[in-house]
C-alpha cells in the first residue's frame, strides 16, 4: 500500500460495528468447490517440475524468454544465476511488451519470503488534497480483523505476491480471479500495478511470484522457525509468466502514486513452479471481477483482504476490513477511487476488495493508497479500461 499524508478534513461519524460485520458473513470468499483440505493429496501441486530441465536436472529458461532477454543485451544464464540483481537503469525493462519473468526454482524459500518488505510509498499532502470537492469526507478508521484459519477454507483466493525490487525482496497481496474464456481453469491473479511495475521512472519488477493461502494456519514467526514449507505455501509457488498493468500506471505511476494511482491495477498469468493443474483447480476457488463501477449506494459495503506487513503487523497473517465505501480523488481530471476505513498497512497493497452482487462475492477493486496514520484505504475503480486489460490477458495468455 502507498501511504499518503493528508491535510485535516471533516470525518464521517463512526459507523455501527454490527453493520460492518454483517458483510463479513456475506462475503464468503471460498467457493463451495473449495471444500477440500490443504492436506489432501489432490490439492497439492504435482511433484514434476513445470520447467524443462537438462540431463543434470538443472532448470532451463525457456527459449522465448532467453531470446527476449538477449534482445535487451542480457545473458539468460547470468540472469538465472543472479544477474537479475543488476538494476542498470539503461537496461531496466519497462515497456508493456518487455515483461520477462523466468522461473528460478527454489528462489522463494520460506526465509526469503519472510524477509520481504512491504511495498510502501508516500503521497504528499498536496497530492492528497488536490481532489477536495470531489472526494467524500475521510472515513472513520475501521480496525482490521484477522481472517479465520485455515485460510484455504475461509479466503482461499487470497494470497501474497512476492517480487524483487532494487531495494530487495518485496511483498504485496493478490487474489485468484476467474478467467472468462477458460472457465474452471483460471491462472489469473489480480493485484496492484505498483506491485509489478515501478511506474514512469522505472520498469518491471523481477521474480514475481504468487503464493495462495500463505501461512495457511496463521502461525507466529516463532512457530514458523521450523515449519514445513507446505505450511508456508500449501499450494506451492506460482510464477507470473505474463503481467499486464495499465498504460496510465506505466507512464504516470510514481513514488507518490502520481496520475497513475487511479489506474493502479494489474493482472498476472501464472504457472506453478512445480505441477501441471491450473491455479483455480489447485486452490479450488476463484472470484468474478465486477467492472460495473458501482456507486456507494449500489455497493452498500465493500471488504478489503490482504497481508499487512508494516507495523504493527508483520505480514504473516491475513486481515480484512469491511466498510461503507466513499469516493476519493487525487485530481478532478482523474477518475475517483473507492475508499473505505481500514487500519491495514503496507503489504496489503494489491489485495482484493469485494462486494456481494446477486448473492455472490465479486472483486470490485484492489488496495492502492492510504494515509500515513493508516486509517483508510483507497483503490481504483475497475471500469472499461480495466475490463479491456483483463479480457486481453484472458484471450491472449489465459489458455497457456
Amino acid at each position: 500500500m502507498r501511504s499518503t499524508r493528508t491535510s485535516a478534513a471533516p470525518r464521517r461519524g463512526r459507523r455501527s460495528v454490527l453493520a460492518a460485520t454483517g458483510l463479513v458473513a456475506a462475503l464468503a470468499l471460498t467457493a463451495t468447490a473449495c471444500d477440500g483440505s490443504a492436506d489432501s493429496a489432490s490439492d497439492k501441486p504435482d511433484a514434476t517440475t513445470s520447467q524443462a530441465a537438462d540431463g543434470g536436472g538443472k532448470v532451463q529458461i525457456p527459449a522465448e524468454l532467453a531470446g527476449k532477454l538477449k534482445e535487451h543485451g542480457i545473458d539468460a544464464d547470468r540472469w538465472k544465476d543472479g544477474g537479475w540483481k543488476d538494476w542498470d537503469k539503461d537496461k531496466w525493462l519497462s515497456d508493456a511488451k518487455d515483461f520477462v519473468n523466468p522461473v528460478i526454482e527454489g528462489l522463494w524459500k520460506p526465509d526469503r519470503m519472510q524477509s520481504a518488505k512491504e511495498a510502501d510509498k508516500t503521497v504528499t499532502t498536496k497530492d492528497a488534497s488536490a481532489g477536495q470537492g470531489v472526494s467524500d469526507p475521510d472515513p472513520a478508521p475501521v480496525r482490521a480483523q484477522a481472517e479465520k484459519t485455515p485460510y484455504h477454507r475461509n479466503a482461499a483466493p487470497v494470497g501474497k505476491v512476492f517480487f524483487d525490487s532494487p531495494d530487495g525482496p518485496a511483498v504485496c497481496s493478490g487474489t485468484v480471479v476467474k478467467d472468462a474464456n477458460h472457465p474452471g481453469k483460471s491462472n489469473l491473479v489480480w493485484t496492484a500495478g505498483h506491485c509489478v511495475h515501478a511506474g514512469g521512472s522505472g520498469g518491471w519488477y523481477r521474480n514475481i511470484t504468487f503464493v495462495p493461502s500463505y501461512n495457511d494456519y496463521g502461525k507466529s514467526e516463532a512457530e514458523l522457525t521450523n515449519a514445513n514449507p507446505t505450511e508456508i505455501a500449501p499450494y506451492g509457488n506460482w510464477w507470473a509468466d505474463w503481467a499486464s498493468t495499465s498504460n496510465q500506471w506505466i507512464q504516470g505511476g510514481s513514488e507518490t502514486g502520481g496520475e497513475g494511482a487511479a489506474y493502479d491495477y494489474a493482472v498476472l498469468h501464472v504457472k506453478p513452479e512445480r505441477g501441471s493443474k491450473s491455479l483455480e483447480e489447485t486452490v479450488g476457488a476463484a472470484l468474478d471481477v465486477d467492472f460495473s463501477v458501482p456507486s456507494a449506494a449500489e455497493a452498500r459495503k465493500m471488504g478489503a483482504w490482504g497481508y499487512p506487513a508494516a507495523p504493527p503487523y508483520n505480514g504473516l497473517k491475513m486481515f480484512k476490513c469491511v466498510d461503507i465505501p466513499g469516493r476519493f480523488s487525487l485530481s478532478p481530471t482523474l477518475p475517483a477511487m473507492h475508499r473505505i476505513g481500514c487500519t491495514m498497512t503496507g503489504g496489503s497493497s494489491g489485495g482484493g476488495w469485494f462486494r456481494v452482487r446477486n448473492g455472490k462475492s465479486v472483486l470490485v477493486s484492489n488496495t492502492s493508497i492510504g494515509p500515513a496514520d493508516n486509517s483508510w484505504l483507497a483503490g481504483p475503480q475497475l471500469g472499461r479500461d480495466a475490463e479491456t486489460l483483463y479480457q486481453n490477458m484472458s484471450k491472449t495468455y489465459g489458455g497457456r
